[in-house]
């Protein structure tokens, strides 16, 4: 019963973090990245400070969260960077409610903002952007450059590249992810090694 009341604690404060929503179309999103530290059953998620500790998480395909340079204050603004074996871990990244969006789901809202040339200066925030790179934000999605991490712990691009993953794999040691981008308004898509520690913003069931 402890163990229960303890899950259920952790899953309402989750919710209530991240309550802050927008409808796009057909579709509820988050209006901040995820910045959560245990999966909806109450179990933790490893936090990888080092390079080393990065590396093997990924070399064994096992889930963990690091802040951008392991910096709490980067976690505030733009939340946790997360392999995609924590996206995708049966525990379940997201809060009771909520779920990490596929590649289709992805597609959907760029389709609604006009494609994927348009949509990105509208998903894009007003300010944070590099080089003058902001965008509108008109679509409320409130887009930030939180950067990445790659699969053997550096970090790149806080200020110029906003990074998410879907849940979608592409094969059986990459996934999906969508990016946007300081000098223009396009909302890219890859596909990366699940290694590497993306942004996460969820979507609602």
């Amino acid at each position: 019963m402890k163990r229960l009341i303890v899950v259920i604690a952790a899953s309402v404060f989750a919710l209530q973090s991240y309550a802050q929503t927008v409808t796009i179309g057909t579709q509820v999103w988050m209006t901040k990245n995820l910045n959560v530290s245990t999966f909806r059953n109450g179990d933790p998620i490893p936090q990888a400070k080092t390079d080393k500790e990065w590396k093997k998480a990924g070399a064994n395909k096992q889930p963990a969260w690091c802040y951008y340079e392991n910096d709490t204050a980067n976690g505030a603004k733009y939340g946790k960077l997360y392999n995609w074996y924590a996206v995708s871990d049966s525990r379940g990244l997201a809060p009771v409610g909520y779920h990490i969006p596929s590649d289709a789901e992805w597609t959907i809202i760029t389709d609604y903002l006009g494609g994927a040339e348009k949509a990105g200066a509208k998903m894009k925030s007003k300010q944070g952007w590099a080089y003058d790179g902001n965008g509108t934000n008109s679509s409320g999605f409130s887009g930030l450059p939180g950067g990445f991490r790659n699969r053997h712990g550096s970090f790149f691009t806080i200020g110029m590249y906003g990074t998410w993953w879907s849940f979608t794999e592409f094969d059986t040691s990459s996934a999906w992810y969508r990016y946007l981008n300081y000098d223009d308004g396009i909302v890219n898509g890859y596909s990366s090694v699940e290694e590497e520690g993306f942004s996460v913003r969820c979507l609602r069931d």
